[in-house]
């Protein structure tokens, strides 16, 4: 725009370009439907700015992954929705495997690093979370963590460790091992975690009961600490995360994926929300909010209280292979669903 423009002219111009965005929702309130498995917060974040540099409104419905991923799929064309994000890679894979989704636009695959989003570019990566044991040090000392995720099922880990088996996030991480160490090892792991882990609903109930001393230490994803910490503490002040790395399963990091569905009658402007969340504005949501989840734009730094992606010698998982279907029936079969 021409800086010789008077100021109240600029303004005008920029209302008429948000209004010209936004026209094709003229007729219709709900606007660009989102489908929100992912922070509320976070989310709400990416529209308000989203909104605020298209004009283009947007309704979100939140649930959650296994939920929301089933809804899509069952109302399969019919589906009202334009935009699918979650917190897990699994169930972008399940509403992938039906079909379900457009390509993503070239230019917006390009602005995320190639580890977190799948080859064939039918979803991308928004922001990724990793796995990480958190531990109690007054019940247990730094010398006697595990050396690996798998180390869990041996018999002196009985009574010694919580999990949530019942939610998404800990079935991706049981999704991770099932592609990296295949059905039978799996099955193996879980059942020895049948006989030693404490159940939990919810990785925020498991970081509570390690804070307060009820059990040694658990298995979650990091943000929970890094969120309470960003508050009182008081759920976490008790506690140290430890990272497996060296590849283990235990250091997967999990993608939080977006997609745009070949159903959604306004394509370009749902192809325009994810190329928002994963450019440079909607990565910048994640260095400088509280949701203490990772970056995944190329070149997009994550909060700096962070260990650094780099840093978390993450094992190599195809998050477009994560098997949820599957890893809920070996959840099942060995007795923790």
């Amino acid at each position: 725009m021409n800086p010789q423009f008077p100021s109240f002219l600029k303004r005008a111009l920029l209302a008429t370009a948000l209004l010209g965005a936004g026209q094709a929702f003229a007729a219709d309130s709900v606007g660009l439907v989102v489908y929100n498995a992912q922070h509320e917060s976070l989310t709400k974040a990416w529209v308000a700015g989203f909104t605020e540099e298209t004009g283009i409104p947007v309704t979100i419905r939140n649930g959650d992954d296994t939920e929301m991923g089933n809804q899509l799929v069952q109302e399969g064309a019919a589906s009202p929705a334009d935009v699918f994000l979650t917190e897990n890679s699994p169930a972008m894979v399940l509403v992938d495997n039906a079909k379900l989704f457009a390509p993503v636009a070239p230019a917006t695959l390009e602005q995320v690093d190639s580890a977190y989003r799948p080859a064939h570019g039918k979803w991308v990566g928004i922001a990724a979370r990793s796995t990480v044991f958190v531990y109690n040090p007054s019940k247990l000392a730094e010398k006697d963590l595990p050396k690996s995720l798998l180390d869990l099922a041996k018999p002196d880990w009985k009574g010694r460790w919580a999990a949530s088996p019942a939610g998404a996030d800990f079935q991706a991480i049981v999704a991770a091992v099932l592609e990296q160490k295949g059905e039978a090892a799996t099955l193996d792991w879980l059942k020895g975690m049948k006989t030693n882990a404490t159940v939990y609903r919810g990785n925020s109930a498991v970081l509570k009961a390690v804070n307060a001393g009820q059990i040694d230490s658990g298995v979650i994803y990091h943000y929970y600490s890094f969120v309470d910490q960003s508050k009182t503490g008081e759920n976490s002040k008790n506690t140290k995360l430890y990272y497996f790395k060296h590849r283990d399963p235990g250091a997967f990091v999990s993608i939080s994926g977006g997609g745009v569905l070949a159903s959604s009658k306004h394509q370009d402007e749902a192809q325009k929300f994810l190329a928002y969340v994963t450019g440079k504005q909607g990565q910048e949501i994640l260095h400088t909010g509280n949701s203490f989840e990772y970056a995944v734009g190329k070149d997009a730094p994550s909060n700096p209280k962070l260990t650094p992606l780099k840093d978390l010698d993450a094992p190599k998982v195809d998050a477009s292979k994560l098997d949820s279907k599957k890893a809920v029936e070996l959840m099942t079969q060995a007795g923790l669903l």
